[in-house]
């Protein structure tokens, strides 16, 4: 047996793969693939076939892959601090220098402290326990229920789970919890009406929201979990004015927003976070992937001055809150997510992902609005989506939602491109490294373009 399938097999045999269907890989119906290297924005297997990866891992890789850069400030800090922990008022300079960047750097107006996790998922966990934590400090015992979005993904944990609009991660696992409800997502091509504005549309959202508000009770409501641009659930930027009024209505019923900017963060869309792109102003922030590129795992929760007063309260009354994890605010991970800073703001990529996302884009609505197998393209800066519909003009979808984009997936990765099928329709969704050229683009565009047009040829599903 040579070491590729010997590799394989063990894999096979060992390990337990996130989001993979167990028996098809474990018997090797699903082919496997063993990732060895990777540099700029392609990245190589262990058979040697090299990829343009598309999709920058899960929407991680902004800086691109093999920065010597990055090694050796990992390799640094491990030599003179490789962890020490930041309970009971340790710390360590990576960590503090990191907060005070993310503070004065990267979030908005208001913001305070920074809390340290190393994914998104535990970083929404933690909000969780700090909203519960806030309304009970202001003695609002009743005041905890949660709201999410329909088709949005806040994590896969059991409350971040449940959180996570998607049925998929629910059906399986007695999710959702208790006191976590969800409102309409904000889908104008898929979910507006025949003659309906796009105005008119955010008003129905906006009403649906207020009418769960007073069924449930404002007293009951405690915050409410958005994404700028919903992620994995369809790559989805929201119809203009939406995020204005949907604002009003959180203040309106004094209901704190937590702003979900683990995808939109640090570049993606071309500004430096969601909440800048689109004027949102939250109390609470979870931030993960671009933090480090993907290097190591790190996340955040940056915390409004509105909820750390309370916080500092609740410590005066009921002393150290009861809540921590093991490496939060670990010095190497901190020491990779400032030298990614560094890069980012050195190489201005957040300016290159407007531009070059601006051409991403115009390329994509050049290529597929008058394909025959694609019924939206969409997207905002380096984020961006083909919808595939099995009528376009009536908006049918298929029969069985997932499969076609699927193929396209793997058409595309068989001509050297990494893209992803997404959420509960039939979705090919890009998110490319933020130093992507538009000489990438063409290239990713065109092996796109060949993937749809091999599916449209051989459609047997519809």
């Amino acid at each position: 047996m040579n070491p590729l399938d010997a590799l394989l097999q063990a894999d096979r045999r060992h390990l337990m793969h996130p989001g993979t269907h167990a028996h098809d890989h474990a018997s090797g119906e699903l082919t496997g693939r063993v990732m060895r290297r990777a540099a700029g924005i392609r990245i190589e297997d262990h058979a040697g076939r090299t990829y343009i990866d598309g999709f920058a891992g899960l929407y991680c890789v902004n800086i691109g892959y093999g920065r010597e850069e990055m090694a050796e400030a990992i390799a640094a800090q491990t030599r003179e601090l490789s962890f020490y922990h930041t309970y009971a008022g340790f710390s360590n300079g990576p960590a503090v220098e990191l907060s005070r960047r993310l503070i004065e750097d990267w979030s908005p107006p208001g913001m305070r402290k920074v809390y340290y996790g190393m994914s998104g998922s535990d970083a929404n966990d933690t909000q969780i326990k700090l909203i519960r934590y806030y309304q009970n400090v202001l003695g609002r015992p009743r005041k905890k229920k949660l709201i999410a979005r329909q088709r949005s993904y806040h994590g896969s944990g059991v409350a971040t789970g449940s959180l996570t609009g998607q049925p998929k991660f629910h059906a399986a696992f007695d999710l959702p919890l208790p006191q976590i409800l969800h409102t309409a997502c904000p889908d104008f091509y898929r979910d507006g009406r025949d003659g309906e504005s796009e105005a008119g549309f955010v008003a129905r959202c906006v009403a649906e929201l207020e009418q769960l508000i007073d069924r449930e009770g404002a007293d009951t409501i405690a915050a409410f979990f958005g994404e700028p641009v919903m992620g994995s659930g369809g790559l989805l930027p929201p119809p203009a004015g939406y995020w204005p009024a949907i604002q009003a209505v959180l203040r309106r019923h004094d209901i704190l927003f937590v702003a979900d900017e683990v995808v939109c963060g640090f570049g993606r869309l071309g500004s430096r976070t969601g909440c800048a792109h689109y004027g949102i102003a939250p109390d609470l922030i979870s931030v993960a992937k671009g933090l480090t590129s993907g290097y190591l795992p790190l996340s955040g929760v940056i915390v409004g001055e509105r909820v750390w007063d309370v916080i500092a309260r609740g410590s005066r009354e009921q002393g150290a809150m009861s809540h921590g994890w093991t490496y939060s605010g670990h010095p190497v991970c901190a020491a990779a997510a400032l030298t990614n800073l560094d890069i980012i703001e050195r190489e201005q990529l957040v300016g290159n992902a407007a531009t070059v996302g601006t051409y991403l884009q115009a390329q994509l609505h050049a290529a597929f609005d008058d394909h025959p197998l694609v019924g939206n393209v969409r997207g905002v800066g380096l984020l961006a989506a083909l919808e595939l519909m099995a009528d376009k003009g009536a908006r049918q979808g298929f029969a069985a939602p997932g499969k076609v984009s699927a193929r396209v997936a793997q058409a595309a990765l068989r001509h050297g491109l990494i893209l992803r099928s997404l959420g509960m329709h039939d979705i090919v969704g890009f998110a490319p490294p933020l130093i992507v050229s538009k000489a990438d683009v063409d290239e990713i565009v065109a092996i796109t373009h060949r993937a749809v047009d091999e599916v449209a040829g051989d459609r047997d599903d519809d």
